[in-house]
């Protein structure tokens, strides 16, 4: 990515294509210079007003304009947004109209959103957030993007944070002064503070698996023998031909997924080969695959009693295929039709059920990054409770690394290496 803030920069941020109305967002120092070159003058902050955009006396387009000063905009900087029409030839007219003005030039991928972060409008959790909420596919990816976004993730970070240097404080204090008198209790006061952020991080880092799924998606395969209806069900729940289906068992040879939402959790359903022995080279290829993509799978349903060479686990679900032939009966079990759909919702049901289980909590960290950072501080932290009074001073050591590892995971520090990878997902004009 270019050097941020050097320059003036500009992008469409809407999507590509025809539209009713189009943003085309400038940020920089020379931001209300091109706003005064087309729309006339630079309109009050904050007020959408509507102007006529020229460029050499020739009338590009009538746009709302809004103007945000330094300091008051999402990147910092000054930031101009023309809403013009979303035509095609609109769109185009302005940002050739922007190229030509000097000190200007188009924005990188995410370079927007790296300027915020660099004039500290947004740390690194809230950009993490951004692009979540970009990618929301589902009411609790919504959710889960929206907190981190609104800052929930980093001020509880930054609140430990805060409590761990004024442990820190107290542990050095004790150190400093070690020859004069200090109040009873310093050390322990700090300890019992240390104490509480460790069970508070342990917490936080039990549910990390869980919002990653949610960020990702979970996994369901549907497992069982060959021909007991695994295709028609997830055809079904595609609702269209995912799958093929016949009564030819090993029809199926590798895994087939369909992607959905589930009462806002974002769902894949994996349809896998009948799980049997055969001779059939490919079909026994298809087997293997299905068997090791079943095992990864968060949640498995078992249709059929036949399961060779799956593990259950706390949490599967058990139904009966193909409902719809009489033939077809147990009363202890639910019983399902992908031809007909009896038994469909209740299935959904157990399987959110389920999965709603899993992410139940008020945790916020979701990422790998994530974890590793809380991992690190809370190995220093459990390092400062192992040492005994005569290493004081090591247990201060100990608070400022926990604290460094809280600063790793707001992006204060060593996130180098990290700012393209996660700009270059963002649209241009974000």
């Amino acid at each position: 990515m270019a050097s941020l803030g050097a320059d003036t920069i500009y992008a469409v941020a809407t999507p590509p294509g025809r539209s009713g109305v189009a943003v085309i967002r400038v940020s920089g120092p020379d931001a209300f210079s091109a706003c005064r070159a087309l729309a006339g003058d630079v309109p009050e902050a904050h007020r959408a007003r509507v102007r006529t955009l020229r460029e050499a006396g020739r009338v590009l387009d009538q746009a709302l304009v809004l103007t945000f000063p330094q300091g008051a905009s999402f990147t910092g900087e000054d930031v101009v947004e023309f809403h013009t029409h979303g035509s095609i030839a609109v769109i185009r007219l302005v940002s050739d109209a922007l190229s030509r003005m000097e000190g200007l030039r188009p924005a990188d991928a995410g370079e927007f959103t790296g300027r915020a972060l660099e004039n500290e409008r947004l740390d690194l959790t809230r950009v993490e957030g951004l692009s979540d909420l970009l990618e929301a596919e589902t009411a609790e990816q919504h959710r889960l993007a929206m907190a981190t976004f609104g800052g929930d993730l980093s001020n509880q970070v930054s609140s430990w944070r805060e409590r761990l240097v004024q442990a820190a404080a107290l542990i050095e204090a004790s150190v400093d002064f070690s020859d004069e008198e200090l109040p009873e209790g310093l050390i322990e006061g700090a300890l019992s503070e240390v104490t509480a952020l460790k069970e508070a991080i342990r917490s936080e880092l039990d549910g990390v698996s869980a919002r990653e799924r949610i960020r990702d998606g979970f996994e369901v395969a549907i497992v069982g023998a060959p021909n007991v209806g695994k295709s028609t069900l997830l055809n079904r729940l595609a609702g269209r031909d995912a799958a093929i289906t016949s009564s030819i068992a090993g029809t199926t040879r590798d895994v087939i997924e369909v992607r959905m939402d589930v009462d806002g959790l974002p769902v894949t359903f994996l349809d896998t080969a009948g799980l049997r022995d055969t001779d059939d080279e490919v079909e026994r290829i298809g087997v293997a695959r299905s068997r090791a993509r079943a095992e990864r799978a968060d949640l498995r349903i078992f249709l059929g009693s036949e399961s060779e060479g799956v593990e259950r686990r706390p949490g599967d679900v058990e139904a009966l295929g193909k409902a719809d032939l009489a033939s077809v009966f147990d009363s202890h079990a639910l019983r399902v039709s992908g031809l007909t759909g009896q038994g469909v919702e209740e299935l959904l049901s157990l399987v959110s059920n389920e999965l709603g289980q899993r992410i139940a909590g008020t945790g916020l960290a979701s990422r790998e990054r994530h974890r590793r950072a809380l991992e690190d501080g809370l190995v220093s932290l459990e390092s400062a409770m192992t040492r005994s009074a005569a290493h004081i001073e090591l247990i201060g050591e100990d608070l400022r690394n926990a604290a460094h590892a809280l600063d790793c995971l707001l992006g204060r520090i060593g996130v180098e290496d990290l700012l393209d990878k996660i700009f270059s997902s963002f649209c241009i004009g974000k």
